[in-house]
């Protein structure tokens, strides 16, 4: 399969579509805690996403609620409440994902979701001022929202297109990512045109940007630390054999398209800045809105 970003193109593209949020249900009863056999490491680091999304998930309902009052645009406000629906379905998933699954693993995530209300309702949340405080700051956010879309995006994508299948991964949590990734790919210009009908410029983009990128990278890093402090195969392990094992997990599980390779992810960071980026570079419609139709979570619970 291929692992590489997919575009689309002019035959395949579906043309406009209207998002719209999924009922789902995802049965994760039997997933092991490593639910990518042979690649405990990378499982791990993706099931961080299951802590880190639910927060940043609501945090984007919240900014784009006080948003859509603003917006005259009729096209764009729908979109936008489409990109609500999904954000707040994908958050109540996770969240399931959290309670149901990870705990009944042994993993107690109390300490990092508390990191993560704090710094998505307090730290990122409103604030006070008078009405053009408020716009600027409301602002600041839906482009960092965009920023942060963009990865999603690209994760989207690479759900799309891995390898977790051939390696035999856990089929429901599998089913709950890639469900996931679609509908990132699906609504990938949303956050995007939502930040420019307020404001556009590079410098806005290039500042959200420079947010953005060492902000989850430290979130994910966070997570995986805290994830890992309590697997049982990795907990009593030294520094230097844990560092040891995360480098050797990582070039064989990127090779082996089941974790994306970092040189990738690098790249599609600069194309943002491209002259003329429109986050419909990345990723699928028709590939997306193909696996949502046919995603046995979504089968399941229509």
């Amino acid at each position: 399969m291929n692992t590489g970003h997919t575009h689309s193109t002019a035959d395949t593209d579906p043309g406009k579509i209207e998002l719209h949020a999924r009922n789902v249900a995802f049965d994760l009863s039997e997933t092991p805690l490593h639910w990518i056999p042979g690649h405990p490491m990378s499982s791990n680091m993706i099931t961080v996403l299951n802590l880190l999304l639910p927060e940043g998930e609501r945090w984007f309902v919240e900014t784009f609620n006080e948003a859509l009052p603003l917006i005259k645009d009729e096209a764009l406000a729908a979109d936008m409440r489409g990109f609500v629906g999904q954000e707040a379905m994908h958050a109540e998933v996770h969240d399931r994902a959290v309670e149901n699954w990870l705990r009944g693993h042994g993993v107690d995530p109390t300490g990092y979701l508390q990191q993560m209300e704090w710094i998505f309702r307090r730290v990122l949340g409103p604030r006070d001022g008078n009405a053009e405080q408020k716009r600027k700051h409301l602002i600041e956010r839906l482009w960092l929202i965009a920023a942060i879309e963009h990865y999603t995006a690209i994760l989207g994508d690479f759900a799309l297109n891995c390898t977790w299948a051939e390696n035999g991964a856990d089929p429901a949590m599998t089913d709950m990512f890639t469900w996931h990734g679609a509908e990132e790919v699906e609504h990938r210009a949303v956050a995007h045109d939502a930040a420019a009908y307020f404001a556009d410029s590079p410098l806005r983009r290039a500042r959200a940007m420079a947010l953005a990128f060492p902000f989850l990278i430290w979130l994910m890093a966070r997570g995986f630390r805290f994830i890992n402090s309590q697997d049982p195969t990795v907990a009593d392990k030294s520094v230097v054999t844990k560092t040891r094992l995360y480098v050797r997990s990582y070039v064989r599980d990127s090779r082996a398209g089941v974790f994306p390779k970092l040189s990738k992810l690098a790249l599609a960071t600069l194309t943002y800045f491209k002259p003329g980026f429109a986050p419909t570079d990345i990723g699928d419609t028709a590939q997306a809105v193909a696996f949502l139709a046919s995603s046995p979570g979504a089968r399941r619970a229509a």
